[in-house]
């Protein structure tokens, strides 16, 4: 079995608590949904936010999902650079998983697509 990096993004609208914890629930239920893992499968989730995101952290949402309270998580903030996307929530899963590194489904959401146009049209919702 190997580990694998499964990433996803997405943005909010406003730094608003409820906001931030809804759209961090909604992209790793979709990353989970598309690969087919479970959360005794996860080695950890990396999160990051944009600096412009101070109202909570993400990890607060992946925390009140059920089974998901040994996973280890970490919020950071994300490198500002001049002109990136602004209120942005990244998450790295790293998954043990049996998939080849092709058969691994990246998630981008909302206005996150413009990241990675490339990864984002094969998200299926």
């Amino acid at each position: 079995m190997l580990v694998r990096g499964i990433r996803g993004a997405t943005t909010v609208e406003h730094d608003e608590k409820n906001e931030v914890l809804t759209a961090t629930r909604e992209l790793l239920q979709q990353i989970i949904a598309e690969n087919g893992i479970l959360p005794e499968e996860i080695a950890c989730v990396f999160i990051t936010v944009t600096n412009d995101l101070t109202t909570t952290f993400p990890a607060v949402a992946i925390r009140q999902l059920p089974g998901w309270e040994l996973v280890p998580l970490m919020c950071s903030l994300e490198v500002p650079v001049e002109g990136s996307l602004p209120k942005c929530i990244r998450l790295m899963v790293m998954a043990n998983t049996e998939k080849r590194q092709d058969e691994i489904v990246h998630v981008y959401l909302k206005e996150a697509m413009r990241l990675r146009p490339d990864l984002s049209k094969l998200t299926k919702a």
